[in-house]
């Protein structure tokens, strides 16, 4: 036996604590066990609720069409502790312990899975009516909101923006959106991709405008910095995201400026023993040539199971996995499904599939001719067939992927 494998058996691991009770929590715990790790496993929560999924809030949550959106995880039979309503406080790694309301927690391996927290609008915090679309509480609250059709202005024309807008027109709701780019997703998509998007919400009957901010806030109506006065029965904010990533001040965990912790590409982070997932990690891309904040499902998905293979890897001695996924998300919005997978920041090419005016359309973006990120609106077969491109890092004839009724895979060289 090896110095290192006899290293690594003296520090056996008995006990995973993960921090963090949304998706990429309860993979984390799950993952584990699906791995064959048959030490205890404890998975801690700051909210009371049994563990839920966040991407129904803005949709059937919100609208009433479910009560709530709990994973279908019998964590009892996987022999997984839950603590919830459980805030955690800090991370003494010297010691291998949490601190939280309850006291300490030890640990011989941490999961963090802290996910994103959003970002508060400027002098609006505590005015009545001002909410924000986050939690399965934020949920609850919204929706009479939607029930009693108030006049709703939502702060933030990106993802949530656009998803929130649609599930309050769907429910008959006067939608003001105020956006302080010049284009909705400004954030997110170069200009000329986004351009089309725009005229959804015209035509959903929500109004946006673009190029404005708000001033101020008070209570039953929003000021623009125009002057202008928009009557407001709730303000909904979405404006971005930051990683719920301040608690660990002083712990020695390496953040990056993004606030996100700096795994490496088996999700370990600075500290030994100690691992992060999700939206409060990122990671290095050997596929993009750069470091990934990804704030999306798929990502709290398939991290755990990297990080689930490193903690069974620093076990065992064996060889450590690699994270490095295309990055994958979707949106329904305006009766829309869009999907994106890649990363487009170091493209060199946009190819058109279809006229962004149509109710079906994809773009793809190239990279010294190879595909590296693919967006379809109503075309979930590109987007398919575009994935499995970008995997295999395929090349692409331009003219042929042009051509909408050419399939995508058809255009690979």
């Amino acid at each position: 036996m090896s110095e290192q494998t006899e290293q690594r058996a003296a520090r056996r691991v008995r006990h995973v604590v993960v921090v963090g009770a949304g998706m990429a929590g309860v993979q984390s715990a799950v993952a584990l066990r699906e791995a064959g790790f048959t030490g205890a496993v404890t998975l801690i929560g700051a909210e009371p609720h049994q563990p839920y999924d966040r991407p129904p809030l803005s949709k059937a949550v919100l609208l009433g069409k479910a009560e709530d959106s709990a994973f279908d995880v019998d964590f009892e039979a996987l022999d997984i502790t839950l603590r919830l309503g459980l805030d955690v406080t800090a991370l003494r790694a010297a010691d291998h312990v949490l601190d939280s309301a309850d006291g300490p927690v030890p640990y011989d391996a941490l999961v963090l899975a802290t996910g994103a927290e959003p970002l508060t609008l400027p002098g609006a915090e505590g005015v009545p009516g001002v909410h924000l679309l986050r939690t399965l509480d934020d949920a609850a609250r919204l929706r009479p909101v939607l029930e009693r059709r108030h006049d709703v202005v939502v702060v933030g024309a990106g993802w949530i923006g656009a998803e929130f807008a649609t599930a309050a027109r769907a429910a008959g709701c006067a939608v003001t959106v105020v956006e302080a780019a010049a284009r909705p997703l400004a954030g997110a998509l170069p200009a000329e991709v986004a351009a089309p998007m725009a005229a959804w919400y015209a035509d959903s009957g929500a109004e946006l405008l673009t190029g404005t901010r708000v001033e101020r806030v008070e209570e039953g109506t929003v000021v623009l910095d125009d002057g202008r006065v928009l009557p407001a029965g709730a303000v909904v904010v979405g404006i971005g995201a930051r990683p719920a990533t301040r608690w660990l001040a002083g712990s020695g965990i390496a953040l990056g400026p993004d606030g996100s912790v700096t795994a490496d590409s088996a999700l370990r982070t600075s500290l030994p023993d100690v691992y992060a997932v999700g939206d409060c990690a990122s990671f290095p891309s050997a596929r993009y040539g750069t470091r990934l904040l990804v704030h999306h499902w798929d990502n709290a998905l398939q991290g755990p199971r990297t990080a689930a293979a490193a903690i069974m890897a620093a076990e065992s001695g064996g060889p450590l996995p690699v994270h490095d996924p295309v990055p994958y998300f979707w949106s329904e919005q305006f009766g829309r499904f869009v999907q994106y997978a890649g990363h487009h920041a170091d493209a060199d090419t946009l190819v058109w599939r279809g006229d962004g005016a149509d109710a079906a359309w994809s773009v793809c973006w190239l990279r010294d001719g190879a595909l590296v990120a693919v967006l379809a609106v109503g075309r979930p077969r590109d987007l398919a067939q575009g994935r499995r491109l970008i995997e295999s890092g395929a090349a692409l004839d331009p003219e042929k992927a042009a051509d909408p009724a050419v399939p995508l895979k058809s255009a690979a060289l």
